[in-house]
C-alpha cells in the first residue's frame, strides 16, 4: 500500500448513541515482532493488544494519563504487557516471545491456547496517590473477547471489540488493527438491535485491512445504516522512552541488590524489557542511583 502509515481514528454514530475507534498498526505491529524476536503466535498476541491499548489509551482524558493491559495466563505465553498513553504512543513485550503452537482447526493461529487460563489487569495511571486498577478472570484467553468482557464487567459499558494481525509464512507481518464500538447510555433498543446484527455479519478484520478498507471504511462497514460522524485521527507508534528514564531500569531492583552489584566493582548491563534497548551502569553510575533511592 503506498504511503501506508499507523493510524487511528475515533467516530460518533447514530445520533452520538455510539461511540467507535478503530486502528491500522502493520508497522508498529511489525516493529515490536522485529526488536522482541517474537513467533507467530507471539507477533498475532501481541500484536492484538497493541492495538487495543492504543484504542484504550485514546479514552484517556489528559496526555499525561497512561494505562496498562496486561494479561496473564497459563499457556506458553505466560505475560503480555502493553502500555499506552493518550498521544498515540504504545510499548509491550511477552514474557515467552518464541512460543508457538499448532494452527487450530479454522488455520488460524491459536491465541487462546496461547494464552490460557488465568487474569486480565487494566491499570489507568491519572497521576493521582493511586492508580485505577481492575482485574478479571480470562473470560477465553482471545484478546478482543476478553476485552469485550472487561468492558462489560468491570465498566458497564457495552462494547465489542475486533482485532486482528495476519502474519505472512516468513513471519512477517501482512496487516493489523482493530476497531472498538461502545454503546453509550440510554441508546435506544432499535440501535441495539441493528448494531448487534451488523456484528453478526461482518467479516474479520483481517479480511477487511486484506482487502484494502481503511479504518474508516471498516467503521462504516460496522456502523453500516447509521450516521457516522468522525471525530478525530491521530498517528500512531511504538515508542518506549526508556533513554530518559534508564536509571529506572536499574533502580528497580532495590538497594540491597545495588550494594551487591557495588560490591562486586564491575560495570553492569542490563535491557529494557519493552524495546531491548541495553544500558551499562558504571560503578559510579551504580552508587549514585543507589544514593538516589528513598529508605
Amino acid at each position: 500500500m503506498e504511503n501506508y502509515h499507523d493510524y487511528m481514528v475515533r467516530a460518533m454514530a447514530a445520533d452520538k448513541q455510539i461511540r467507535a475507534f478503530a486502528i491500522t498498526s502493520k508497522d508498529l505491529v511489525e516493529y515490536a515482532k522485529n526488536i522482541h524476536s517474537l513467533s507467530h503466535l507471539a507477533t498475532a498476541a501481541l500484536g492484538r493488544l497493541l492495538s487495543a491499548g492504543l484504542m484504550m489509551g485514546d479514552m484517556l482524558k489528559s496526555k499525561e494519563d497512561l494505562l496498562t493491559v496486561q494479561f496473564m495466563g497459563d499457556g506458553p505465553l505466560k505475560h503480555l504487557l502493553v502500555t499506552a498513553d493518550f498521544n498515540g504512543n504504545v510499548k509491550g513485550y511477552v514474557s515467552n516471545p518464541s512460543a508457538d503452537l499448532p494452527l487450530r482447526e479454522d488455520g488460524h493461529l491459536d491465541v487462546g491456547k496461547g494464552i490460557g487460563n488465568g487474569n486480565l489487569t487494566v491499570i489507568r495511571d491519572f497521576h493521582m496517590k493511586e492508580p485505577y486498577s481492575s482485574t478479571i478472570p480470562l473470560h477465553s484467553g482471545e484478546i478482543a473477547d476478553d476485552l469485550t468482557y472487561y468492558f462489560a464487567q468491570s465498566e458497564q459499558i457495552p462494547t465489542s471489540v475486533g482485532l486482528g494481525v495476519l502474519v505472512n509464512p516468513d513471519g512477517s507481518v501482512s496487516c493489523a488493527g482493530g476497531f472498538i464500538v461502545q454503546l453509550m447510555p440510554f441508546t435506544k433498543q432499535e440501535v441495539i438491535d441493528k448494531l448487534s446484527d451488523n456484528l453478526n455479519h461482518i467479516p474479520t478484520v483481517t479480511e477487511m485491512l486484506k482487502e484494502g478498507k481503511s479504518i474508516e471504511d471498516m467503521l462504516r462497514i460496522v456502523l453500516d445504516g447509521f450516521d457516522i460522524e468522525f471525530t478525530g485521527s491521530k498517528d500512531v507508534r511504538f515508542y518506549c522512552g526508556c533513554e530518559e528514564r534508564k536509571d529506572n531500569i536499574i533502580a528497580t531492583i532495590g538497594k540491597d541488590e545495588l550494594n551487591e552489584m557495588i560490591k562486586e566493582g564491575k560495570e553492569v548491563e542490563t535491557s529494557c524489557a519493552f524495546c531491548e534497548k541495553k544500558y551499562k551502569f558504571s560503578v559510579e553510575d551504580l552508587i549514585r542511583i543507589r544514593d538516589s533511592l528513598k529508605d
